[in-house]
């Protein structure tokens, strides 16, 4: 039986602070912790990172990323991470519940709105201008001084700065990679994107989404070829791959792997991974 691999998983702690505050920014060279962790680990939280300086690697689920000044990471809830460093690290991260902004604007689908988080599809990292850079650092500079002086209101200060630093870092993604930016297309992909963080395991077809979402198939297919390039099922397939991905780090077996997912047999499962990324299981374990 194959054995398996532990990965660490850091929670938020939101009394750091006495009351509740359900996001944080720091130094990266001054965190010991999650920051340039060496192992295999995850969080269950949004975070950005900010390199002003440094380099090396920064592996997020099957994607290696190059560490170089300016360079922005986005991560999600659950990916699996992992730091190479070559030359010492400097820069922010900027870290948060969903709720210190779900709770706000009344809308679970507020975060699924920015192209770069919740990606499986295209790159969670982006290289840019200095000017732009140096227009995030000035709010992040705002934020970090409102921690050092916190008050009743700080979290409503805070708030709108995370708000605007959001809707900044998404139109600077839509630039880097030419996609949509506009972050209210249609409700339905929001939704869609949504229910398919959510039910990916047990609905693997378009007509299961479109029909908790009481749309036609062609119609969610025309919004999300319009917001992320792909069909509504190549978003589905896109999904699976990447949780598919999670649980080869942690070795399970391709059988386990095929029923937990609802593979009839491991074959046709062996068969759907390397249609989708060009190797096998068994191949895709060994080269990382």
């Amino acid at each position: 039986m194959a054995s398996v691999t532990k990965i660490k998983t850091y929670h938020f702690l939101p009394y750091k602070y006495g009351s509740e505050l359900l996001l944080d920014i720091g130094r990266m060279e001054t965190l010991n912790h999650f920051v340039l962790d060496s192992t295999l680990h995850q969080l269950s939280f949004y975070e950005i990172l900010f390199i002003e300086e440094g380099s090396g690697t920064f592996t997020l689920d099957e994607n290696k990323m190059t560490i170089s000044p300016r360079t922005i990471f986005f991560t999600s809830p659950g990916q699996i991470r992992r730091w190479d460093i070559e030359k010492q690290i400097k820069g922010y991260t900027l870290f948060f519940e969903k709720d210190f902004l779900h709770l706000f604007f009344s809308d679970e689908l507020f975060l699924y709105r920015f192209q770069y988080f919740h990606q499986y599809s295209r790159p969670n990292e982006m290289q840019i201008e200095e000017t732009h850079f140096e227009k995030c650092l000035g709010l992040l500079h705002e934020i970090e001084r409102e921690f050092g002086q916190l008050q009743n209101d700080s979290n409503h200060l805070i708030r709108s700065l995370l708000y605007q630093l959001l809707v900044v870092l998404n139109r600077y993604y839509a630039g880097v990679y030419d996609v949509q930016r506009d972050t209210y297309v249609h409700a339905d992909f929001y939704r869609f994107r949504s229910l398919l963080e959510k039910k990916f395991m047990e609905d693997h077809n378009v007509e299961s989404y479109t029909r908790m979402l009481n749309i036609s198939p062609g119609f969610l297919n025309k919004i999300c070829r319009q917001f992320s390039g792909l069909s509504a099922q190549q978003m589905i397939h896109y999904k699976r791959i990447s949780e598919i991905k999670k649980e080869l780090y942690q070795n399970k077996s391709a059988k386990e792997i095929a029923y937990e997912f609802g593979f009839s047999d491991p074959s046709n499962f062996n068969r759907f991974f390397k249609k989708l990324t060009g190797t096998t299981p068994q191949q895709y374990r060994k080269n990382m």
